[in-house]
């Protein structure tokens, strides 16, 4: 997908959302020259603000994520030419198809969400990860309009190593396997988590999909725990079965056997999610409950409920340690035809992110990605049309740009 690079026109952002990974995009690029300017916006007017002081050329505004006409009056307005989606996955559409009506590309770093197969949930797949968006591809190949999905660092940086393998390092793949892993504690808490938890229980009791034998496949939450040895001083994880973007992008542009996502959730985490989820807690849907003060029942989302009652995951840089790695092993055969086992990985130290952007390690190495790619995107060098994974482009130009920034470099670790 990768040509000659041009020269577009001045890139122009609007970024929806202005939580913890908004923010922390928003300090990143504050730091880059690609764009002309880029425009916050958040239903938490405060947050957009906020986000929006830390350089001259950014600009903010409230909105509703969920209103398409709102987005697009807010990008005609101020002439965006890209809309980045920083916000969770249940926006995912209105915003896509808001950027789809102004002619301007979009990025995102989850994808559209799933359903369960109605009567077989762990063994066969229902609506996947994304498929709402690749029913529009060719909408948006016709207008020469593209829409990156899943960039951000998992997915994103994982799927650009899955790329860089295919095209460099080997010759066959038997395995793309994504293994994220952590040794981050939050000091003063019995339980939190240091990402959406709205997001988190989403992608972690959603029966986890496994690429194997040229199709897609389902299995049990939380199954086939592997030890895995994180490099730079974090250690042996535990790391799990979990639904995740990765294992629905890589099999559409890098040919290998089998693709599977991992996590290191631990013991506590997987039994909180657990209790949550028997508890009826994870569910979406507005359940009514009687309201002492009115004397009438109230309509709320019992997984809105765990989020409010749990601390902002933006907030909580101060009191993480640790470091955290998003990475992907591939096992096959090299460029020889030899055996070959490799860890591709990224990782960052919150006591560093902390001090040198203000930003929590976890939201930091998300937002860097999507930033990464708009400046490859703004320099003419990622090109094509329709919508697309990270895979789709030639990975060498965004692992050097990556090493450019201000922040630590990815890494090679032979297995």
């Amino acid at each position: 997908m990768t040509t000659t690079p041009t020269q577009p026109s001045p890139m122009r952002i609007l970024l929806v959302g202005a939580g913890g990974v908004g923010a922390a995009f928003a300090a990143i690029a504050a730091r880059r020259d690609f764009y002309e300017a880029i425009l916050i916006a958040d239903y938490d007017a405060e947050s957009a603000e906020q986000a929006a002081a830390v350089d001259a050329r950014f600009a903010w505004a409230q909105i509703d994520a969920g209103d398409v006409d709102a987005l697009v009056a807010l990008a005609q307005e101020h002439r965006i030419t890209h809309v980045m989606n920083a916000v969770d996955p249940r926006y995912v559409m209105p915003i896509f198809e808001a950027a789809r009506i102004v002619g301007a590309d979009y990025l995102d770093m989850a994808m559209s969400l799933s359903q369960r197969h109605p009567q077989d949930p762990f063994t066969k797949t229902g609506v996947m990860l994304g498929d709402q968006q690749f029913a529009q591809h060719h909408l948006w190949e016709a207008a020469g309009r593209i829409a990156l999905v899943g960039m951000g660092v998992e997915p994103g940086l994982a799927d650009v190593f899955a790329r860089y393998a295919a095209d460099h390092d080997f010759s066959e793949i038997d395995e793309l396997g994504v293994r994220d892993g952590s040794n981050i504690t939050v000091e003063g808490y019995e339980f939190a988590p240091s990402f959406s938890i709205w997001t988190t229980i989403e992608e972690c009791l959603n029966p986890p999909v496994i690429w194997e034998n040229g199709t897609w496949h389902t299995t049990e939450p939380f199954s086939e725990p592997e030890v895995f040895d994180f490099p730079e001083g974090i250690g042996p994880v535990e790391c799990v079965n979990v639904e995740h973007e990765e294992v629905l992008l890589m099999p559409r542009f890098v040919n290998a056997k089998k693709v599977t996502f991992k996590y290191g959730l631990g013991d506590e985490f997987i039994e909180v999610l657990k209790t949550l989820s028997k508890l009826g807690l994870d569910k979406v849907e507005p359940v009514d409950v009687p309201s002492r003060a009115s004397g009438t029942d109230v309509s709320v989302s019992p997984r809105d409920v765990v989020a409010a009652l749990l601390p902002n995951p933006a907030k909580l840089g101060p009191q993480m340690k640790g470091k955290t790695c998003a990475g992907l092993k591939v096992t096959g055969l090299d460029k020889q035809g030899d055996p070959k086992a490799t860890y591709y990985y990224h990782v960052v130290d919150n006591e560093w992110s902390m001090q040198e952007y203000g930003h929590q390690c976890v939201v930091w190495q998300t937002a860097i990605c999507p930033v990464v790619a708009l400046e490859l995107m703004a320099r003419g060098v990622w090109t094509g049309a329709g919508v697309l994974g990270p895979e789709a482009f030639d990975a060498t130009p965004f692992l050097e740009l990556l090493n450019e920034y201000d922040g630590p470099d990815w890494g090679i670790k032979e297995l």
